[in-house]
């Protein structure tokens, strides 16, 4: 199994965003050491006070600068809000940048009202749902010379390596961006962490509605990834300890409690549940899976696998949070002897 590794860039109890990205730039060195495929990075906004991760573009040239072969990706960035074009000329610099090793994670998200209101265009309207698909294929044709001779963009070109084009994956949480992503051609990563009751039925859906790109914009045959918050330490109690802050703050979203002091803790998280969590089942239903999941090596090793093969992806993208950034060290560590991988 292929393991990859997606970043916040958390900010540090009393650090800086200057800090934050330090310890992102040391995690990117540490995965690719340890064999991980790819590191991505998170765009977040107005929660500057926990995560620096706002413009994954700027720090994604950042990561590259500092590795010599994993891929780098943005996981992702929020289409919704941005010109295709302006897109897919960051892109194309960071191509250019580091040949071969860029990944253009596409997705669309709402947040803070006052901040999607900044991030608009045109201020003299409330925003509208926008062609999300008509987006994502319009910065794939940028990247991939991909608009007819007549079209009013053909004649338009983008800084970039020429050796070789950025992957263009497109990132949703529902069937609906599964079928985006088949329709298009493109690759496809699932957010599990966030909606994990539909992950099985979005990878049919792909597969359904999969043709190759005629730009040649994605693969042949389908390719998925499925993204999933996990937690590993040396044993399942252990684990399933650590992973009391991504259940804490899942709880405070529920209640709408995004605005309290961030945890840096896990005696706190603890603390806020009531409880320590219970170790992950250890076999996960179709439709069923938990929204982290937690163990040693070996039940994680089988917990990932069982996700894979319940959704026929044969790569795992791995989103963490974590209260001491040396555990979150180790469970990275963990994880690539779990699934075997080749350090370079």
């Amino acid at each position: 199994m292929d393991l990859s590794l997606v970043d916040l860039a958390p900010i540090p109890e009393g650090g800086t965003a200057t800090e934050a990205f330090e310890n992102t730039i040391e995690r990117a060195r540490h995965a690719e050491e340890l064999g991980y495929s790819r590191f991505w990075v998170a765009e977040h906004h107005d929660f500057t006070d926990r995560l620096a991760s706002t413009t994954p573009e700027v720090l994604m040239g950042n990561l590259a600068a500092h590795t010599s072969d994993i891929r780098i990706g943005s996981g992702t960035v929020l289409l919704n809000h941005y010109s295709p074009y302006k897109v897919a000329e960051s892109f194309g610099v960071l191509d250019a940048l580091a040949p071969g090793r860029i990944d253009c994670g596409l997705g669309r998200a709402t947040g803070n009202p006052v901040s999607d209101f900044a991030l608009q265009d045109d201020r003299s309207e409330r925003q509208q749902p926008t062609d999300h698909a008509g987006k994502i294929e319009e910065v794939a044709a940028h990247l991939y010379d991909g608009f007819d001779d007549d079209h009013r963009f053909s004649e338009l070109s983008l800084s970039r390596s020429r050796e070789s084009i950025p992957d263009v994956w497109v990132l949703g949480s529902s069937p609906s961006s599964a079928a985006i992503a088949g329709d298009l051609g493109l690759r496809y990563c699932f957010a599990a962490f966030i909606r994990p009751k539909p992950a099985v039925r979005a990878f049919e859906v792909y597969r359904d509605h999969f043709q190759p790109s005629d730009m040649g914009a994605g693969p042949d045959e389908p390719h998925g990834m499925l993204a999933a918050n996990v937690t590993c330490a040396e044993t399942d109690e252990e684990a399933a300890r650590l992973r009391s802050v991504p259940e804490a703050n899942r709880q405070r979203l529920r209640r709408g409690q995004i605005d309290r002091p961030p945890i840096h803790s896990v005696e706190t998280a603890i603390d806020e549940l009531g409880h320590v969590p219970d170790p992950t089942p250890s076999t996960l239903a179709p439709g069923d899976w938990p929204r982290q999941v937690s163990g040693s090596p070996e039940t994680v090793r089988d917990l990932l696998d069982q996700m894979a093969a319940q959704t026929g992806v044969d790569e795992i993208i791995v989103q963490n949070q974590f209260a001491d950034p040396e555990d979150e060290l180790r469970s990275h560590e963990l994880l690539a002897e779990a699934a075997d991988l080749t350090p370079r």
